[in-house]
């Protein structure tokens, strides 16, 4: 009996716990095509789907990885702002909300602002996550959009936003809604003093974010496919008694319809919005770019 115990069950157990320690997410299933993708090479694509090219949401820290030279950028913190000014609650308290969505995504809210260079052009980015409820705008959300305006506009340097959200965020109400003249006079500064503010609009830009500042750069890139749109499909089709195309909101149809500059691969956006950088500031190419025989101007191009 003690042989049992002592010998056998143990190493019994161990093989069970190997087992239950396995990671469960070592492969990814694209949602486009059904494609089986083992998580390594999915990350090495920047999470772009080898067999189909569907882009895939990518995470903020993810972002920044792909955009600054060497990975080489520092976090800009925003003004904190009023928890919970509503005391609003649904099927939760906003708090807890708040709470679960920052033990997710390690985040203190949707947008998070950092500056570094671009190309070796000191840039300052700003990223929506839409994990963070939704990418949705509120009062954090709006204060970080605008703090990023205000280091650009110190910095002399050019503000870039990646946009993925949902809209407003209802738990805030009418102080959400606040956000959008907010953050389009920090944009009119940039404006005035002639700093270039670009925007990427990535899956999914609706709703309060699409009738704000998501549509105030002056120049406006798109990752292909991405859902671009203020109302839902539904909602516009009983309003307007039609039948809509089915391609309808897609970044495709925007460029179509002259709502987006061009869509860029997210394999070329950093080349892309580097050149752009370069050229909207009067810088000459890089080295990188003279090497590469890169022409000085920004053609409209779309996904490969």
């Amino acid at each position: 009996m003690n042989w049992i115990n002592n010998v056998v069950r143990p190493k019994i157990q161990r093989v069970f716990n190997k087992k239950q320690q396995t990671p469960d997410n070592l492969w990814h299933k694209c949602s486009s095509c059904g494609e089986m993708i083992f998580h390594r090479d999915l990350e090495a694509a920047m999470r772009v789907c080898p067999n189909c090219d569907h882009h895939m949401r990518l995470g903020t820290k993810e972002r920044f990885a792909t955009l600054f030279d060497k990975n080489d950028y520092q976090i800009i913190a925003t003004d904190a702002v009023a928890l919970d000014p509503l005391k609003f609650r649904d099927q939760k308290k906003y708090p807890d909300r708040l709470k679960e969505a920052r033990t997710k995504t390690g985040r203190d809210d949707a947008v998070t602002v950092a500056h570094g260079p671009l190309d070796g052009v000191e840039t300052v980015i700003a990223i929506e996550d839409f994990s963070f409820m939704g990418g949705s705008l509120g009062m954090a959300a709006g204060e970080a959009v605008i703090k990023g305006a205000e280091v650009a506009l110190e910095k002399k340097a050019p503000y870039i936003l990646f946009t993925a959200a949902g809209g407003a965020r209802m738990q805030e109400g009418i102080l959400s809604l606040m956000q959008m003249p907010r953050t389009t006079v920090a944009l009119q500064l940039l404006r005035e003093a002639g700093l270039p503010f670009i925007v990427v609009l990535t899956d999914p830009t609706t709703g309060g974010v699409l009738a704000s500042y998501a549509m105030l750069g002056d120049v406006h890139v798109a990752e292909p496919k991405a859902l671009i749109g203020f109302s839902g499909r539904r909602v516009i089709e009983q309003t307007i008694r039609e039948k809509l195309p089915d391609d309808f909101q897609s970044a495709e149809f925007q460029l179509e319809h002259g709502m987006v500059d061009m869509i860029v691969h997210r394999h070329k956006m950093k080349d892309t919005l580097a050149r752009l950088v370069r050229l909207m500031t009067h810088r000459p190419r890089s080295a990188k770019q003279q090497s590469a025989n890169v022409p000085a101007t920004v053609a409209v191009s779309s996904a490969p």
